[in-house]
């Protein structure tokens, strides 16, 4: 059983150097952001697929065998707390103590999954953990306030964002409640010396009464390692279920699924009119439109590190989500990485042949400006500026998909681009 521990937490940091590796632009050796249960679940609502259902069924079938495994193995977010909690409690920093269960927790819950199911995602990546971890290692302005903010939360009350505040947890807690392994004190093997307790960083266990709440319980098995009488173990516990008709319990049910409804039809309203406020600005090929893209980017900042002409941008002022900047470069023909590494669905999954042929913006030429050099015409990778019987370079509508490569090499600014309200096939 002890090894246990050890195990899990070897495989959880080889995923979390993955994961920084990846979301950093360094390596991308494995898509450990696809299994990811928020954009997972989106990707499915936006263009459902079978790997994506098959994916979510995986994560739901392990909570089901084995609890909330997903938070202390799969999730980056929680792994990178549980690095906060060991370098803490190495030096003496941090002592545990029994968590309450809150509840609000599950109104958080019915805000975002109500409005995830709707078809928008813009208030699910304000609290949603895999977003969380891309903006901290992206070192987004948004992201360090959160590295400040999870430090002093884990450094007062440890896992407490993944136990209380997370809607990932909660919903995979739930599950847990009915999880066929379970973490069990032995009350006869138990000495009640509270070790377990104090090392365990999602605060679920209450070592006086002798209880482990598994709803919150991440499964880390640390208690497993620290207990000197073998007094607690991880057994096959047959599931019981009872249903409480306690009034405190009724009512909080009630607003629950009340919220939860309020916010699908809140959801359905304001995906169409969220993007209204922003500009019209140039969008990363397979992202389709503005509105479609608001509602599904979780600004995790995947595509900004990863993008090798360094053209996408993360959110600002002017746009809320993730965009293309064209002050660093152009949007190389050969170059479709973008759509591949995207985890939520935000951007379409395009091949190479399909990305070529989408249209993300238009240009237009200055004349005054223009020398006639022919540059853009030589340059132009789809063939989209050619010379007239006046040997003056044109825009061939039907071909320029706005990628800015004439613009970066026009040595006289003849060239300006502009964004098109809806990406289309040319």
């Amino acid at each position: 059983m002890k090894q246990i521990y050890r195990i899990r937490l070897f495989i959880s940091i080889i995923i979390f150097i993955f994961a920084i590796l990846g979301i950093c632009g360094i390596f991308y050796p494995v898509k450990i952001f696809d299994i990811q249960l928020a954009p997972l679940i989106q990707k499915n609502i936006a263009d459902f697929s079978v790997v994506s259902a098959i994916l979510i069924s995986l994560i739901i079938l392990i909570t089901l065998f084995f609890g909330r495994l997903y938070c202390s193995v799969i999730c980056p977010f929680g792994i990178f707390q549980e690095i906060i909690f060991l370098v803490l409690n190495r030096f003496h920093i941090n002592k545990q103590k029994y968590i309450k269960n809150y509840s609000l927790k599950y109104f958080i819950l019915a805000v975002v999954l109500g409005t995830l199911i709707s078809g928008s995602a813009f208030l699910i990546r304000f609290i949603e953990p895999y977003t969380y971890f891309g903006l901290i290692f992206t070192f987004s302005i948004f992201g360090i306030c959160i590295l400040v903010f999870i430090f002093l939360l884990v450094f007062f009350k440890n896992r407490f964002f993944c136990t209380n505040i997370c809607p990932i947890g909660a919903l995979l807690g739930l599950i847990s409640k009915i999880s066929i392994n379970k973490i069990n004190i032995d009350e006869d093997m138990c000495v009640s010396c509270g070790m377990c307790e104090k090392n365990c960083p999602s605060g679920c266990i209450n070592s006086k009464e002798k209880n482990v709440d598994n709803e919150t319980c991440i499964k880390c098995f640390k208690c497993l390692d620290v207990c000197p009488k073998g007094g607690i173990n991880y057994i096959r516990k047959q599931n019981k279920i009872k249903f409480s008709f306690k009034r405190r319990k009724i009512i909080l049910s009630v607003f629950v699924i009340g919220l939860f409804a309020s916010m699908v039809k809140a959801g359905m309203i304001a995906k169409e009119k969220i993007v209204h406020k922003f500009k019209e600005i140039i969008l990363p090929p397979g992202a389709k439109s503005q509105e479609e893209f608001l509602n599904k980017c979780f600004n995790c900042n995947l595509c900004v590190t990863n993008c090798p002409n360094k053209i996408i941008s993360k959110s600002n002022k002017n746009f809320s989500a993730v965009h293309i900047d064209y002050k660093n470069g152009f949007c190389d023909s050969n170059c479709n990485k973008c759509s591949q590494i995207c985890p939520s669905g935000a951007i379409k999954k395009l091949s190479l042949k399909e990305k070529q042929k989408i249209r993300i913006a238009m240009a237009s030429i200055n004349y005054e400006k223009c020398s006639n050099c022919g540059t853009c015409v030589e340059i132009c990778p789809y063939g989209a500026i050619i010379k007239n019987k006046d040997d003056k370079p044109y825009i061939d509508a039907i071909k320029c998909i706005g990628c800015n490569k004439c613009k970066v090499f026009c040595k006289f600014d003849a060239i300006n681009i502009f964004a098109v309200r809806k990406q289309s096939i040319i």
